[in-house]
């Protein structure tokens, strides 16, 4: 598996679970200049913007290791957008979705 099949195959188990619990799913991969945002959804009044990473195993670490500072800097400028186009005045939540095979651990509040 390339990537690009791994990381859709990623999103796609991610959007299960998240459906599964209930979360409303307001965007897939919102784009903004450079930056990306694979999910953005919405679960008790708090919008929440989540980067999904999977990876086949863990010989090189956890799938959550691999969002950098700088990928958190980008995520966060494109929410800054997203925010400000929709007008959005309550809580807001960065998560991220990570996979190793087939286990899936949702981090709430994984960086501000």
């Amino acid at each position: 598996m390339n990537h690009k099949t791994i990381g859709d195959s990623g999103e796609a188990q991610a959007l299960k679970y998240l459906v599964k619990n209930n979360y409303e799913v307001l965007e897939r991969n919102f784009r903004h200049r450079r930056g990306e945002i694979d999910i953005i959804c919405l679960k008790s009044n708090t919008l929440i913007f989540i980067e999904v990473k999977k990876r086949k195993n863990i010989a090189y670490g956890y799938p959550e290791e691999f969002v950098s500072k700088a990928q958190e800097k980008m995520i966060m400028d494109t929410a800054d957008h997203y925010i400000y186009a929709i007008n959005w005045q309550k809580n807001i939540r960065y998560d991220i979705i990570a996979i190793t095979g087939e286990e899936l651990y949702h981090i709430k509040d994984a960086f501000y």
